[in-house]
């Protein structure tokens, strides 16, 4: 991953936070809640989320010390969990969701895992340990992409009576192949730095 500029990163994360999918997720998730109420759970998710991942992108490199674990682990994990996200956005199940608790929802499941999952997590920590010294840059990625996701989930109803619920979900599946594409790079850039130490270990 070390060939991403601050653009394509930011790209990255927002296939991975998937805004546009996430918005009959939320639709659900708010359908008990006042109108008037629904942007400020909208906003106070969409930073609880900010904070996670901000928290992943500073703290990340010491849980990884921590846990003994290596860069190139992180990345083909990251590639293996991207792959299987992604599958899920271009074959989606209806019972992905589950049932959700009645009344306003408060960090899960709209911080987590909808918008800071295990994807995104991967993502920022990949990010900063193969690229530390740019760090700041990947701050400011991150911050494109949560004011991103924010605008698209308060203008969600909007969104959905414009362009259709069946054009959001073809677009989910669009970004779905692409973070298919992104998880393979991943998996075999991987592969050819472990293959050799196989080989010469």
């Amino acid at each position: 991953m070390t060939g991403y500029t601050f653009t394509s990163a930011t790209i990255l994360l927002l296939l991975i936070t998937d805004p546009l999918g996430n918005i009959p997720l939320f639709a659900n998730a708010l359908r008990d809640v006042p109108p008037a109420r629904r942007p400020v759970v909208i906003v106070r998710e969409v930073l609880i989320a900010f904070g996670l991942l901000l928290a992943f992108m500073f703290f990340g490199e010491g849980f990884l010390r921590q846990m003994n674990l290596s860069d190139l682990a992180l990345q083909l994990a990251g590639a293996v969990v991207l792959f299987l996200i992604a599958l899920r956005m271009v074959f989606p199940s209806h019972h992905d969701n589950g049932a959700l608790p009645a009344g306003e929802p408060l960090i899960v499941p709209l911080a987590i895992p909808a918008l800071a999952g295990p994807s995104a997590l991967a993502t920022v920590l990949l990010l900063v340990s193969q690229a530390p010294e740019r760090r700041l840059e990947w701050v400011g990625a991150l911050c494109v992409t949560m004011v991103v996701c924010a605008v698209v989930l308060l203008l969600a109803e909007r969104i959905q009576r414009l362009i259709g619920e069946r054009v959001v979900l073809a677009f989910e599946r669009l970004m779905g192949l692409v973070l298919v594409a992104i998880s393979v790079e991943m998996a075999l850039r991987g592969l050819k730095v472990l293959v050799p130490q196989l080989l010469h270990g």
